[in-house]
């Protein structure tokens, strides 16, 4: 191997370990979310986040310089946005949606499924990874705006 390539390989080892080390210093700032806690502007500021940096860490047409500070407004305006959705609420509902109730004493409510985008096969699914086999159990079953589903079982089922 080359002096030249050792260098290059050098620096985008550099390049990409300090680029690395800045998104999870300014994730970790946003606030302790799991994965599946993210919605929708997480995921943009994510996606936005991982191409503003991609030029930085391989050396690519963008300089080192202009993916670091994008990588840092990106992820000062997902803080931003958090503090504004903790002092008004109402900006997090426009944002990020609301739970739908997917199942109303024992029913499936079919608009509210169509309006989703979930099918029953995969609300059964849903229901069945929740120790659930029939949907007349079930006294709610509501889609968070995170995807996942939550199930509220009837008494007498959640003992069988």
């Amino acid at each position: 191997m080359s002096a030249a390539y050792f260098y290059f390989i050098s620096l985008l080892f550099a390049r990409t370990a300090i680029v690395f080390a800045a998104c999870v210093i300014g994730l970790r700032l946003l606030g302790k979310r799991q994965i599946g806690q993210f919605n929708i502007y997480d995921l943009a500021m994510i996606m936005a986040l991982a191409n503003a940096v991609q030029n930085a860490m391989t050396s690519g047409t963008g300089n080192f310089t202009t993916g670091v500070v994008c990588a840092g407004v990106l992820l000062l305006l997902g803080r931003s946005i958090s503090a504004l959705m903790i002092r008004w609420p109402r900006i997090e509902h426009n944002l990020c949606g609301t739970p739908t109730i997917l199942v109303n004493e024992g029913k499936a409510i079919d608009m509210q499924l169509k309006r989703t985008g979930v099918t029953e096969d995969q609300l059964d699914q849903s229901l069945r990874a929740h120790g659930i086999t029939d949907i007349g159990n079930v006294k709610m079953a509501v889609l968070e705006v995170d995807g996942s589903l939550s199930v509220v079982p009837y008494p007498a089922a959640s003992s069988r």
